[in-house]
């Protein structure tokens, strides 16, 4: 008995499709490396208060660092209200005479701002105290200069080294003290949206039928998700309908995408979704480190995707509710409607799903007849 050996592949793309993967896999790792590796401390906008000495020493102090985009606020109140809108992620609040310095920091904003403003305060200490020195051996060469020894006395006095005190505006949950959950939220948020989209393009034929698999998707995503990151981890606080509506919607706007760009270009839609979600959108979403550090315009445009849009928004609605958050939303929006406009645009194509058995809806005239539900009657 014979036997009928099928033909092998050529030899040009068995290599071809070994280089391929190669090139493929140094896309990822340049995705998810290179917002790290490029990224510097620089531009984060602070604010400071007060006038005097001490106000322009610690102005040059920070210009020196290079770390800061420094803006001035009227008083103290003004400095906070900064922080609690985002507006800013830090002030520095100089006391009237002078004697202290108040560091106003969020670390629910970035834990690693924190750490940058704290490494600060330090460098601000030392800076006021060489100021003061530098103003009392001036008094005391004065002094000598006018044979006043009462005064000299008076400047050789212990001078009281400035006071830098740090208050925290934003605190952390205590359940996720150094903002790790957060940190990591975009990719458990970008695969989910990825999962639920690759499912229903391949499982449910229908644009009326998708589009409702990718709405309960969203509401049950949101829900089922918050409820673990908020009520089970502790890592989001906040309303939970509301961080719930963020969380779905961003799923929603994932899953319609890479639906609508199935229904449009066929298969070949789903990796191109997944590329815009997981490869471009996640790693310039600066869940993890303050937009500002990545180079360039990328630390806006990541915000103009659904993950970074996602992620500040929950941030957002559980740390800092007086922060503007109309811009996130409307990004999720938009993406939404995106979508929902790319499979209005291929609902018309002759798909092909993956059916299940007993997942089709009989139409009429193939329950009269008995027959299998053909493609053309599953599109509504």
């Amino acid at each position: 008995m014979s036997t009928i050996t099928p033909p092998h592949t050529r030899w040009g793309l068995t290599l071809a499709t070994a280089v391929g993967a190669a090139a493929l896999v140094a896309v990822v790792l340049l995705a998810f490396l290179w917002p790290t590796v490029t990224s510097s401390v620089h531009n984060l906008p602070v604010v400071i208060t007060g006038n005097g000495p001490a106000t322009a020493t610690l102005t040059t102090q920070l210009e020196k660092s290079g770390a800061f985009a420094i803006n001035s606020a009227g008083d103290r109140a003004a400095a906070v209200n900064a922080v609690e809108t985002r507006s800013a992620y830090g002030a520095f609040v100089v006391a009237e005479d002078g004697s202290g310095v108040e560091v106003v920091t969020a670390s629910a904003a970035s834990p690693v701002v924190v750490q940058i403003m704290n490494q600060a305060a330090t460098g601000i200490s030392q800076a006021l105290a060489q100021q003061g020195a530098g103003a009392q051996a001036a008094a005391v060469q004065a002094a000598l200069a006018a044979g006043d020894l009462r005064a000299v006395a008076a400047a050789v006095a212990p001078v009281s080294a400035p006071k830098v005190s740090l208050t925290d505006v934003a605190p952390l949950n205590p359940a996720d003290p150094r903002g790790t959950g957060l940190a990591l939220l975009g990719l458990p948020l970008a695969m989910g949206g990825m999962i639920g989209g690759v499912l229903i393009s391949l499982v449910v034929t229908g644009f009326r039928r998708r589009l409702t698999a990718a709405a309960a998707y969203g509401v049950a995503g949101g829900l089922g998700l918050v409820g673990i990151l908020q009520g089970w981890l502790g890592i989001l606080s906040g309303p939970y309908l509301l961080n719930a509506l963020a969380m779905g919607l961003g799923l929603f706007a994932i899953a319609i995408t890479i639906v609508g760009l199935e229904s449009l270009l066929g298969k070949p839609g789903i990796p191109v979704g997944a590329v815009l979600t997981m490869f471009i959108g996640n790693p310039i979403s600066s869940l993890a480190s303050p937009k500002e550090f990545l180079p360039g315009p990328w630390g806006e445009i990541g915000q103009w995707f659904v993950p970074g849009a996602t992620g500040t928004l929950l941030r957002d609605l559980s740390y800092f509710p007086d922060a503007a958050m109309g811009i996130h939303w409307l990004v999720l929006l938009v993406w939404s409607a995106a979508g929902i406009a790319l499979a209005v645009l291929g609902r018309h194509r002759d798909e092909e799903a993956v059916h299940l058995p007993s997942t089709l809806e009989l139409s009429p005239s193939d329950a009269e007849s008995g027959t299998a539900p053909s493609l053309s009657n599953a599109t509504a």
